[in-house]
């Protein structure tokens, strides 16, 4: 294995034991695929199957393409407390403007599923009126956002260990105040002035992650894990020479599976030799502590 990489997924089963995620199974996965990386979401299909439909609609339709991450909101100690999204969107070549709603949805809330760091819940004026509008809880909030508060507020997916270490970059950039309803907007590569479309955060895309089966489960891992490898926008899959695999044109990368072992293959960097990254076990185990 690659030294890098053997150093990085040593770090990721670190990070992702220490959260303590519960292996996401089969539910459906959908990647946002931001200006600042890619947040990937486990969909809670079972326990939150209107809030799922509700999301999945919106992103079926591509009306989640450009949409902004229009709010970061702090707590009283600076810390943050969520970044809100699908509001929003702003076109290339446009102003931006509202996302169109599909109606309002009945709460979903449980406190079985309640408002902790890394989980996607629905942002919303009062009881059962969300429509479109999504945030990642970037702190502890089961008790602030509990039934007691607006009749709570409905959790309906996690956020993947790689996808929380976006949340937390976009998290960490610099908030403005750009005039409602855009008061707490992340911002970056900002230098003061009007807020330009290259500014802020957008969800470039929001597609669905192919069925999760065991070599699934292991691509959409290591994509958005190693983006720098094999680019996280979904490449094609096929099966060859006794591999399963996703093929990336931009980069010509290959990863597959073959013989319980994964294989990555990088021309650039190794010429016509297949890497080998690790046994399916170990990669497997790696993804499902992470999240997927």
């Amino acid at each position: 294995m690659n030294p890098f990489l053997s150093t990085a997924l040593r770090t990721l089963l670190a990070v992702a034991a220490a959260c303590a995620l519960t292996p996401a199974g089969a539910g459906t996965f959908v990647r946002m695929q931001t200006t600042q990386g890619a947040i990937d979401v486990a969909l809670l299909d079972a326990s939150a199957p209107i809030t799922v439909a509700n999301f999945l609609a919106y992103v079926r339709a591509g009306d989640y393409s450009y949409a902004m991450v229009h709010r970061s909101a702090k707590l009283q100690n600076g810390s943050p407390f969520v970044i809100q999204g699908g509001g929003y969107r702003w076109l290339p070549n446009q102003a931006n403007s509202s996302i169109p709603s599909r109606g309002q949805i009945p709460d979903e809330y449980s406190a079985a599923r309640p408002n902790a760091r890394g989980t996607l819940s629905m942002a919303k004026a009062g009881p059962n009126t969300a429509t479109s509008q999504w945030f990642v809880n970037m702190t502890d909030n089961s008790a602030l956002l509990s039934a007691s508060n607006n009749g709570g507020y409905s959790v309906f997916a996690n956020i993947t260990v790689p996808g929380m270490v976006i949340a937390d970059r976009i998290a960490a950039l610099q908030v403005v105040n750009a005039g409602s309803p855009f008061n707490e907007l992340p911002v970056f590569n900002y230098a003061g002035g009007g807020v330009n479309r290259s500014n802020t955060v957008l969800v470039t895309a929001a597609v669905e992650l192919p069925a999760q089966t065991t070599h699934d489960r292991i691509f959409n891992y290591l994509e958005a894990t190693f983006p720098q490898y094999v680019p996280n926008v979904t490449g094609s899959s096929g099966e060859a020479l006794g591999y399963t695999f996703r093929y990336y044109s931009g980069s010509e990368a290959y990863v597959g599976v073959k013989d319980d072992n994964v294989w990555y293959y990088l021309p650039a960097i190794h010429g016509n030799t297949p890497q080998h990254f690790g046994s399916v076990a170990s990669v497997l185990a790696a993804a499902e502590a992470a999240g997927y």
